[in-house]
């Protein structure tokens, strides 16, 4: 696991940014393509708009899949996740495919035939404030082998999705939304988590001091092969290194 602590957060999304343009590029050059998993919400503003702005990488060749969305969730929404993604990433480069999660229990089976074709290369996860990963909420379903579910969300989810500006009131959110599982995400070959801003230090600090626990789901990237948490001088303040360096054996920058 490497954890690189950046001052700020437009810091984090262009450092995390040229990380994952290697890892695109690397693979590019070696297969001829790659496959990317992006997160969405306002703790990856900066890194997404970082990436797009790079100008080497060969989106051509890049085929890009996506995390969640919202059950019933019209498109035209602002808190959409493929509006999000149409209009911050995808209309700004030339992708291979895009493989957009619809929304409906209905499209969970093609998205998993596509997905599961090949492996994916690298994934960008972010963390929640309740430190859920996609949309897996505490406690998480660690269990489950399927690609995506549809998941129940918690008012402490909500909350976000509220204090970020995408709905005016909890009542408002949906209560429900179409999620890749853990399971999944831990199936791509390397793991990048972007986790800015001091909302998220709870979130930072209780994944980097606790063993694995799907009370705190992002715990498990933890064990993952290859693993980078990319952090700011906000969300890490909470963290006791501490309690954490000798038993982790972090990398840090």
């Amino acid at each position: 696991m490497e954890v690189r602590i950046c001052k700020t957060c437009k810091d984090l999304g262009k450092s995390a940014a040229e990380y994952v343009a290697n890892i695109l590029k690397a693979k590019i050059e070696k297969n001829g393509s790659a496959r990317i998993v992006l997160s969405t919400g306002a703790s990856q503003f900066d890194t997404i708009e970082a990436l797009v702005a790079i100008p080497d990488i060969k989106w051509e060749c890049v085929e890009m899949f996506h995390l969640d969305e919202y059950v019933d969730l019209p498109e035209t929404h602002i808190a959409s996740f493929r509006k999000y993604l149409k209009e911050r990433f995808i209309q700004k480069i030339n992708l291979k495919a895009a493989h957009l999660v619809d929304g409906t229990p209905e499209g969970i089976a093609a998205l998993t035939a596509e997905l599961r074709s090949a492996p994916i290369d690298v994934g960008l996860i972010g963390i929640g404030e309740n430190a859920h990963i996609a949309f897996n909420d505490p406690p998480a379903d660690f269990d489950t082998k399927e690609a995506y579910i549809v998941v129940n969300l918690n008012d402490t989810c909500k909350m976000q999705q509220v204090g970020e500006g995408w709905f005016a009131t909890i009542d408002d959110v949906p209560k429900q939304a179409v999620s890749m599982t853990v399971h999944q995400i831990l199936e791509c070959e390397k793991i990048v988590s972007c986790v800015p801003y001091a909302v998220k230090a709870n979130a930072v600090r209780d994944t980097l001091e606790n063993d694995k626990t799907n009370l705190i789901p992002a715990t498990i990237m933890k064990g993952h092969k290859d693993f980078a948490l990319f952090v700011d001088e906000d969300s890490f303040s909470k963290v006791d290194e501490s309690k954490i360096r000798p038993a982790e054996g972090m990398d840090y920058t």
